[in-house]
């Protein structure tokens, strides 16, 4: 049985709390209408290691097997800040962000644009090029 966090505000910086923002994409099976909020609870599942949820939402053609975050070590996420979002066609979108973090002290920042697909009505990750 899974617990669920007790989380004040959503770890994607939402304005939301954690159940009424990307919670429901995580916990309750909700489908993400955009890229960028299925990017942002992507972000979310990241710091709350959600390896279920994040190879649930990365595109079959480019998942992999495992992303092994239980055996890594305790990476502190410290923000996430989206610099843009584009719907490219019906089925392709592509989002920008940088994610803020610390490993072992030291800080971060990922920056990255990642290509999305819809597939079926959904919204999958599918790669992205870092910056």
């Amino acid at each position: 049985m899974k617990v669920k966090p007790k989380i004040e505000g959503c770890p994607c910086g939402g304005h939301k709390a954690y159940s009424d923002c990307c919670g429901c994409y995580l916990d309750n099976a909700k489908v993400p209408a955009t890229a960028e909020i299925l990017m942002r609870s992507r972000y979310a599942a990241y710091t709350l290691r959600r390896e279920d949820y994040l190879l649930a939402t990365w595109h079959r053609s480019t998942r992999p097997v495992s992303l092994e975050l239980t055996g890594q070590s305790h990476d502190q996420w410290l923000g996430l800040a989206v610099k843009r979002s584009e719907q490219l066609t019906p089925k392709d979108a592509i989002v920008e962000f940088v994610a803020r973090y610390k490993v072992g002290g030291r800080a971060y920042r990922l920056h990255e644009i990642s290509r999305f697909v819809c597939d079926n009505g959904r919204w999958f990750y599918v790669d992205g090029d870092i910056i």
